[in-house]
């Protein structure tokens, strides 16, 4: 029965090692090799700073911003520890007042926009974290930040133009905007290269 016991601590012993240690070592050490950026959460710097993630959207409210879609984690938007959607279906009342309200909101700050509102404008993703905009929602905000910056409808398309992916391998999901970079885009200084605003 010792013996038993001694080769069953043993295995658990070199098994906790090869599963808990060389694995993980093994496994963070390709990462770091193969894919540095993604490995280490996709982040975007500014002056040598991290100010956010690519991966991870944030709440922007000023009309000089594109605006993301709505995060569902509560009570502190874009939370990743608290990641999930609401749960709510598409009859819903408190569904149906959240995008009411949020239409509301949007037609406040651009009076004059009369285009339907982008549904990823108004609700919420599974994830209630997404940093990307459909390309309609990007549209359906440029004139209201072409405005409050004093830019061209122009130079604000060109940013959103280069700030857009296409659909993943060609044929997966449609063409996004990732709105961090592109306000970031916004912030930055002018250029003399194709970027001058």
């Amino acid at each position: 029965m010792f013996k038993l016991l001694r080769q069953s601590f043993m295995l658990l012993l070199v098994l906790t090692v090869i599963t808990g240690v060389l694995y993980p070592l093994a496994a963070t050490g390709l990462s770091q090799l193969v894919f540095p950026h993604q490995a280490n959460g996709s982040l975007i710097e500014r002056d040598g700073k991290p100010i956010g993630s690519a991966l991870i959207g944030q709440a922007f409210t000023d009309p000089k911003y594109f605006w993301g879609r709505p995060s569902a984690t509560t009570p502190n938007p874009y939370n990743a520890t608290a990641s999930s959607g609401s749960n709510q279906g598409p009859t819903h009342s408190v569904l149906a007042d959240a995008a009411k309200q949020r239409i509301a909101a949007l037609r406040a700050v651009d009076p004059g926009n009369t285009a339907p509102v982008p549904v990823d404008l108004v609700t919420a993703s599974g994830s209630g974290l997404d940093p990307e905009v459909s390309q309609a929602a990007a549209q359906y905000q440029l004139q209201r930040v072409a405005r409050a910056r004093g830019l061209s409808s122009a130079q604000v398309q060109a940013l959103v133009n280069e700030y857009t992916s296409g659909r993943q391998l060609g044929i997966l999901g449609e063409p996004r905007v990732n709105v961090l970079r592109l306000n970031l885009a916004l912030d930055a200084p002018p250029t003399h290269g194709s970027r001058s605003r």
